[in-house]
């Protein structure tokens, strides 16, 4: 199933960019009065007919839509700090996305080798990950802020959801579960997953973090890299539900 992607779709009418565009006519060959389907990034499908088929601009007539096409049931935020290799938090993202998320928040620790993310970049991975996996909803991404403004924005707000963070010492005073054993417990559907980076979060981030209310979860008996435990993270709370 092809899919297209547009931000630009007023309910009767739809517009493709230049690049959309541009696959569609020139590499698919989509001509006026083809059908074609798109998706709004925001959960919604439309099959539409081609009205204009200029590379430059594709225009088409919307025929019906589909709401919540591919979604699943739950909500997933990751907050994952960047990885010294922008190549493999690239990855991450669109591996996960095919899984299922909703949001990621790339997070800065204080010991993060990278402290600059381009969030164009992933969102670009991102759209290309939601059509090949046949998802209507792209995952939303957040520009980067600290581990510590991340935890103060979400810690102390009382919303039913879960909210977990990862990371790999032991602390005898709070010891860390098994994700599964968390989520398993769980009887909501909204979920928070902080994961840290390659030198794992601090222990002042931690202790942080467990006082507003974050639980302490391991991903394992092996010890994981950044991206590596951000999808397992994806692919517990996918088992989880689906």
């Amino acid at each position: 199933m092809e899919l297209f992607f547009s931000r630009d779709i007023d309910g009767s009418f739809c517009r493709l960019d230049q690049d959309e565009s541009g696959h569609c006519v020139k590499v698919l060959r989509h001509r006026s009065g083809d059908e074609i389907s798109v998706i709004d990034g925001c959960g919604t499908l439309y099959r539409c007919r081609i009205t204009a088929d200029s590379p430059k601009g594709v225009e088409a007539m919307v025929l019906s839509s589909e709401e919540g096409w591919g979604s699943h049931p739950y909500r997933l935020h990751l907050a994952v700090c960047p990885t010294k290799n922008n190549d493999r938090y690239e990855w991450f993202a669109e591996k996960a996305c095919e899984i299922g998320f909703d949001e990621l928040s790339p997070v800065i620790g204080e010991h993060s080798e990278r402290r600059v993310l381009k969030t164009a970049r992933v969102e670009k991975v991102l759209i290309s990950a939601a059509k090949q996996s046949l998802k209507a909803a792209v995952p939303a991404v957040n520009e980067p802020v600290s581990v510590k403004e991340f935890i103060e924005a979400y810690g102390d707000v009382q919303d039913g959801r879960l909210k977990l963070i990862a990371y790999c010492f032991e602390d005898e005073r709070v010891p860390r579960r098994s994700i599964k054993e968390v989520l398993d417990g769980f009887d909501g559907s909204e979920i928070i997953v902080m994961i840290g980076p390659e030198g794992d979060f601090s222990k002042a981030e931690a202790e942080l973090a467990l006082a507003k209310g974050f639980i302490p979860v391991h991903l394992g008996a092996s010890r994981l890299r950044t991206e590596t435990a951000a999808l397992t993270a994806a692919s517990a709370s996918y088992f989880r539900y689906m």
